[in-house]
């Protein structure tokens, strides 16, 4: 009985030391998972890094579409001012390094992305020749605009200059007939100082008549300059008032057509950035959901390998509860058990902590 209390007590010791090196193991193996773990992430931030680098290498060579575009420009101005044979030559040299651009772009990129980025660059290309063709007819309208308000300047600098001119002739002509007026009075004075006789009364009942005459015939000429320039002053200024209001009505216009335009390419901007947008999170939902796959595959493997080493652990008590029923010697036992946990590849600590927990028990007994 003391020697089967002895090896209850030793098994017990194993088996305390044994689970003392699968808590160790345990710590360590979770360590190791962790560590797995944490690479894992790195992994999946190296992955998304690389595909960040991509995206910006994508806007590179998308940039040097562009510059190429400026190339292409400038060989155009070079073909209108050197001669044909030679622009020939530099289009040609540039459909080649085109042509070559464009294989090594196509090499570096999947079908569907180069056909997503032409589509982006031919909505950019057709926003930019609306927004052009806006500019230019905004600049269309105020080069009429101008010309407009010119041509009124002008016409405004005319009336004047008439009106000068007319106001110049009527004060010339209102000092000659007080000129006329004057010399006609002396004349008739004069008359009136010889006329003596009816031969000369009569003469000055008619110089007197004359005057009068021309003093009617002034007087009509007057109201007559009066009315004239009344009608044109009028008209000049309905004029002027017409020309006023269809400005007025063509700056609305033009400024509702403005705001229609500007509000058109603000909607298109902000439907492009939205549909960028949301490309982006399902791509980057795309990932989140393939590190979350990854994270819970590791998981999975983790409780597998835990329930793995709880089997085994399971296993290894059922066959110390065997090793615990047998009848032999207390030496030999305990030299066959250490045996054992060497050869089991236990480290030397816990085959010392065994040992030493034998020879306390063995020390106690005796």
């Amino acid at each position: 009985m003391e020697q089967e209390d002895e090896i209850k007590r030793l098994n017990e010791a194993i088996l305390h030391t044994k689970c003392h090196a699968i808590r160790d193991a345990q710590v360590l193996e979770r360590k190791q998972i962790e560590k797995e773990i944490e690479e894992e992430e790195k992994r999946l931030d190296q992955m998304m890094e690389v595909e960040r680098q991509k995206s910006i290498k994508m806007q590179e060579e998308i940039e040097e579409k562009r510059k190429l575009e400026k190339i292409r420009g400038k060989l155009q101005v070079i073909k209108q001012m050197e001669s044909n044979e030679e622009a020939r030559m530099l289009a040609e040299e540039q459909r080649e390094q085109e042509a070559f651009q464009m294989l090594k772009y196509l090499e570096e990129l999947q079908m569907d992305d180069y056909k997503e980025v032409i589509r982006k660059q031919q909505e950019q290309k057709e926003i930019q020749a609306e927004i052009q063709k806006i500019n230019a007819e905004n600049a269309k309208r105020k080069l009429d605009r101008a010309e407009q308000e010119r041509l009124a300047d002008l016409r405004v600098l005319e009336y004047n200059k008439q009106k000068l001119e007319r106001e110049a002739e009527y004060e010339a002509e209102q000092q000659r007939i007080k000129k006329e007026k004057e010399k006609e009075v002396a004349r008739l004075r004069a008359l009136q100082e010889r006329a003596r006789d009816h031969r000369a009364e009569q003469d000055a009942l008619r110089a007197k008549r004359n005057q009068e005459a021309l003093e009617r015939a002034w007087r009509k000429k007057e109201i007559e300059n009066a009315k004239k320039t009344a009608e044109i002053n009028d008209m000049m200024k309905k004029s002027r008032t017409e020309q006023i209001a269809q400005k007025e009505l063509f700056l609305a216009m033009q400024a509702q057509r403005e705001r229609t335009e500007f509000n058109r390419i603000v909607r298109e901007q902000k439907r492009m950035i939205d549909q960028e947008r949301t490309e982006q999170e399902e791509k980057a939902g795309q990932l989140m959901k393939h590190a979350g796959e990854l994270r819970r595959q590791v998981r999975e493997n983790e409780q597998k390998q835990v329930m793995e080493r709880i089997a085994h652990f399971e296993e290894g008590k059922k066959l110390d509860e065997e090793a615990r029923q047998r009848r032999a010697r207390l030496d030999e036992m305990k030299k066959q058990k250490l045996e054992e946990l060497k050869m089991a590849g236990l480290p030397d600590k816990y085959c010392s902590m065994v040992m030493q927990a034998a020879e306390r028990q063995t020390t106690i007994k005796h």
